[in-house]
């Protein structure tokens, strides 16, 4: 197995100015090998990073927003991780941040099981553990900074498509797998918001499809929606994988800027349709700011600032203050809207 390290130093230019997003969800390019970079010195506080993977876009991102918020306390951050996104490679690395004796590991997991073990170890080394994007058991850490609720990003893909098609029309969903839990439960949160809510009293949702987050599927079944629905005034996809495919048929066809499209995107993927006018604005939770909120969880745990304990606060930089959930969860916030105005400031 082949192992990489980056040590890394906040970068400036970001900072939080495009701070900001499933699952991680940026795409997996794999790693670059080897190890690259200088560590900052002389933190009070020792920090690791360990993302799902390296080489990977959407974590890069998160790791960007740790370093500008490790900057801005003081303290050093290390980025460590593997090639290949599974559990048994990132146990090497949380036995290793235990030997150092680091005040801080944030880990996005690959299992919420499978790690426990070396954690526990961890821990017992006293090293403060802060999950984020994908979480353990909450037994195996302190925090989850968790990047958004089911209730929030269903609440999100109304508003947008509500606000595209004029709050009147009939509308439709492209979901990745019919068995697929997140997405069923965003889609039953949406049912039950467009029978409730009387803002969406005009709206109506005429289908929903699966495009088992293939894209060709996505792509067809888009194309039949609209052959089966000619009414229809807008989409909505909760997949980066459909979203993605429905925005590509669409952008050449005789509906691209007749029918809305919106849904959980990454900037990437979306570009195009955004630019070219086929897509006005989709959603996806900042990875950015997941980071940096991770960073200043990590940075209260092990100053003391905090215990992690449920109505725990503390301040995040120019996020503000943030307060600690049950179950020692700490919430983002709602998803990051991305549009023509500020796309072209992230790259996952």
């Amino acid at each position: 197995m082949k192992f990489q390290k980056r040590r890394t130093t906040a970068l400036a230019a970001l900072a939080l100015t495009a701070t900001f997003a499933f699952a991680g969800c940026g795409s997996d390019d794999g790693g670059n090998g080897g190890s690259s970079g200088s560590g900052s010195e002389g933190g009070d506080l020792s920090i690791t990073m360990l993302p799902k993977n390296l080489g990977n876009p959407y974590f890069d991102t998160s790791t960007d927003g740790a370093e500008a918020a490790a900057e801005e306390i003081g303290a050093e951050l290390e980025e460590v991780g593997p090639e290949t996104a599974s559990p048994d490679a990132q146990v090497s690395y949380i036995n290793t941040v235990a030997q150092q004796g680091q005040d801080a590991l944030i880990l996005s997991a690959n299992d919420p099981e499978a790690l426990c073990d070396a954690l526990e170890e961890a821990r017992s080394a006293d090293v403060k553990i802060v999950t984020f994007d994908a979480d353990t058991n909450p037994e195996c850490r302190d925090l989850f900074v968790n990047q958004a609720t089911a209730e929030g990003i269903a609440a999100k893909q109304l508003e947008l498509i509500s606000e595209q098609i004029g709050g009147e029309g009939e509308i439709a969903i492209l979901s990745a797998a019919a068995n697929a839990t997140n997405q069923n439960a965003w889609i039953e949160m949406m049912e039950t918001e467009l029978a409730e809510n009387p803002d969406y009293a005009n709206i109506e949702l005429v289908d929903t499809v699966y495009g088992d987050d293939d894209d060709q599927k996505s792509f067809d079944q888009t194309e039949a929606l609209l052959q089966n629905h000619p009414d229809l005034k807008g989409i909505i996809s909760p997949t980066t994988v459909g979203i993605a495919a429905a925005a590509r048929y669409l952008s050449d066809s005789e509906y691209k800027g007749k029918v809305a499209l919106t849904g959980l995107g990454t900037p990437n993927q979306m570009r195009e349709y955004v630019e070219n006018g086929t897509v006005e604005a989709f959603a996806l939770w900042n990875p950015g700011d997941l980071g940096a909120l991770a960073t200043y969880a990590a940075a209260a745990l092990a100053n003391g600032d905090i215990s992690g304990e449920e109505g725990d606060t503390f301040e995040a930089g120019d996020l503000g203050e943030f307060e600690v959930d049950a179950d020692g969860v700490v919430l983002l916030g709602e998803p990051f809207t991305f549009n023509a105005d500020n796309i072209g400031d992230f790259d996952f």
